[in-house]
């Protein structure tokens, strides 16, 4: 895999398919939607959908064009423990969004924010991922950002909408937005002053300045904020294939092949464990 290719999406593009993690399960009464998990054991198929361009969770390997990635090979594995065949498609994130409610697809890669509009319309998995936010800043001097009201007066590079360019807003940073732009030159804009920051998702920009060690940016180890955590989405109300995927999730937590799996796709970081540390959380205003 060329990594320097991949994790673009990762870093910036990715924000805009990878949304912070819901709460607790929201349930009403729709017994009559546990049907749908023995449809899936009688045709011995649980149909998912993906993204195929989030690096590292969900992608096409450059040498095989094979489907693979953190979340493709976990649903695989829940597939290999509920015997079943996974039939992945790949779409955007409204695409999955109505594809579960319609049928058309019974599990999605896809977690939905627990404050936004969709939080009690699905069922979610248990997690299998932990991370937070931090911020990509110069290597000499941290870009002049030592605390979050540092960022008022400081340039914020980064996608349109996203919830990190809306803290950098809040916090009074001018906001440069960029469009198809490589992560090299995200990344050397911050060295060479043209920005100032990149926040993100504090894995994401680990393993992209790990592809860019000759760039003179590091991430600002005293700013880690919002935690978060990502599962699986189902329809609501399929609470029987949630239980069953949970039972897989438990399992493969037990017997460490999430860290495993972890560890292949995260360059060596076991994102499936939750850090023992104070993180600060800031309400996105929207």
């Amino acid at each position: 895999m060329n990594n320097k290719g991949k994790v673009i999406t990762t870093i910036i593009l990715g924000s805009a398919l990878f949304l912070t993690a819901c709460g607790n399960n929201s349930k009403e009464d729709t017994s009559s939607e546990d049907n749908a998990w023995n449809d899936i054991q009688e045709a011995g198929v649980l149909r998912a959908a993906t993204s195929g361009t989030y690096y590292p969770n969900s992608y096409h390997d450059e040498e095989t064009n094979e489907l693979t990635g953190f979340e493709v090979e976990i649903l695989r594995e829940i597939g290999e423990r509920l015997d079943l065949e996974v039939e992945f498609t790949e779409m955007g994130v409204d695409g999955m969004l109505t594809s579960l409610n319609s049928e058309q697809q019974d599990i999605a890669a896809l977690s939905i924010s627990h404050a936004g509009e969709n939080a009690d319309k699905f069922n979610y998995s248990i997690p299998y991922k932990y991370t937070y936010m931090s911020m990509i800043v110069r290597e000499e001097d941290n870009s002049g950002i030592e605390t979050m009201e540092d960022l008022d007066g400081k340039k914020a590079a980064g996608a349109a909408t996203t919830s990190y360019m809306k803290i950098a807003e809040q916090y009074g940073a001018e906001l440069v937005i960029y469009d198809n732009a490589t992560n090299d030159q995200y990344l050397w804009d911050v060295a060479n002053g043209r920005t100032d920051v990149i926040i993100n998702d504090y894995y994401g920009q680990t393993m992209a300045l790990k592809a860019f060690p000759e760039i003179p940016v590091k991430i600002q180890e005293d700013l880690f904020f919002n935690p978060s955590y990502t599962n699986v989405s189902m329809k609501l109300g399929n609470d029987q294939l949630t239980e069953a995927v949970d039972g897989a999730l438990e399992d493969m937590h037990s017997d460490g092949t999430l860290s495993e799996l972890s560890k292949e796709y995260f360059y060596g970081e076991d994102v499936t464990k939750e850090k023992d540390m104070d993180i600060m959380t800031i309400e996105i205003e929207e």
